[in-house]
């Protein structure tokens, strides 16, 4: 009796064999009427063909037949598989093709989006100003709710050091609050 874990090796490899893979690169082994005949897809063709030609200038139609009969079946499996693979690349292409298009969208309207604000308040406060101006409105209430992308950005300033005092007017006496009003002020 077969052990479970050999079947399931084996409907694995079945499994693997079907998916298709890289039929162009596959090694093959051709069972022949002269043996077996080893190699990728063109390789067994160009071996079949070779033995075609031979059995040809042998004068035996019928090998010569059967070769071409080979050959061809390998002939047919290599054209299926380059059709594949070429259905498979203009596939991809396309599929790269949207997503730039796609990529190249988004791209345009992230720079709409950017040149936007920019451009936008100018135009805001010039149209707000002319219907101010024509109904005596503020400039400000254009009837719009205001969102936070159209808020300007405020601008952060960069903390300064405090200001020593000069010289000249530390020396100077400070009049105290008893003593009346300034010199200055009595004249």
């Amino acid at each position: 009796m077969k052990s479970t874990r050999s079947r399931s090796r084996n409907k694995n490899n079945r499994n693997r064999q079907n998916n298709g893979g890289n039929v162009i690169n596959r090694v093959f082994d051709s069972s022949g009427p002269e043996g077996k005949v080893r190699g990728t897809p063109q390789q067994i063709i160009d071996k079949y063909n070779q033995l075609a030609r031979d059995a040809q200038l042998a004068n035996d139609r019928v090998a010569t037949e059967n070769f071409q009969q080979h050959a061809e079946h390998y002939l047919r499996l290599l054209s299926e598989a380059q059709k594949e693979m070429e259905a498979r690349r203009e596939e991809q292409e396309r599929q790269n093709r949207e997503r730039q298009a796609e990529r190249d969208r988004e791209r345009a309207a992230r720079q709409e989006q950017d040149a936007q604000p920019d451009a936008a308040p100018d135009a805001e406060t010039e149209s707000a100003g002319e219907q101010g101006a024509s109904e005596g409105q503020d400039a400000g209430d254009n009837g719009l709710v205001e969102t936070p992308e159209d808020k300007p950005k405020p601008r952060r300033s960069r903390a300064r050091k405090p200001k020593q005092p000069a010289p000249e007017e530390a020396s100077e006496p400070v009049a105290d609050a008893t003593e009346g009003p300034a010199p200055e002020a009595a004249e």
